[in-house]
């Protein structure tokens, strides 16, 4: 009697770390699925991200910028011309300049120059916009933009030579000033100062 019952309660053993080891495949089935469908959400997540090289994209901070706003049109050297359609403080404390660079001339430039002259910054930042500043003339205060800590700017980089006749999209974080700041000096290399208004 007791060698039946060692030998069922074998099988009952058995069978019960069976169906676990079951269990146990069949989550873990169900979570490769899951991680595939996240996957597919991150690549999908990802294409916001290549409309910042159109007119009309994201900015920095995720908001469809409209480019039928112009806030500012900031006359530069060589025929360009800045066209701010988004000033905007963001939860974080930041504020996102957004806008476009014409070349209204009838020969391509290249945007060099525009990273500004502090050698680390124009090294990591080669034809950028890095060398934008805002001044809060109230509080007698500059801000620069935002950068790491291995001194790439959170700016639109790499821009390649405007052909005459084209544009391309440019965006500029910088910190934010006091809430009580509602109006800001912009400057950028090559182009005049003009005030702006920040939203939010």
């Amino acid at each position: 009697m007791s060698i039946r019952r060692t030998t069922k309660s074998r099988r009952v053993v058995a069978a019960a770390s069976m169906a676990a080891a079951l269990a146990f495949v069949a989550t873990g089935c169900g979570g490769d699925d899951g991680g595939k469908a996240k996957n597919a959400g991150s690549s999908s997540s990802s294409k916001p991200s290549e409309g910042d090289k159109g007119a009309g994209g994201d900015t920095a901070a995720g908001d469809k910028v409209d480019p039928n706003v112009k806030l500012a049109e900031i006359k530069g050297q060589v025929g360009f011309v800045m066209v701010v359609n988004q000033v905007k403080r963001d939860s974080g404390g930041f504020v996102t300049v957004s806008g476009e660079i014409r070349n209204t001339s009838d020969t391509v430039h290249s945007m060099n120059g525009m990273e500004g002259s502090e050698s680390a910054i124009v090294a990591r930042n080669p034809n950028s916009v890095a060398g934008a500043m805002l001044v809060d003339k109230v509080g007698k205060k500059r801000y620069y933009v935002l950068r790491d800590t291995e001194d790439r700017c959170l700016c639109t980089t790499a821009i390649t030579p405007v052909q005459a006749g084209d544009s391309t999209p440019v965006f500029m974080q910088f910190p934010a000033p006091p809430s009580t700041t509602t109006e800001v000096d912009f400057s950028l290399p090559s182009f005049a100062v003009t005030t702006l208004k920040i939203s939010g």
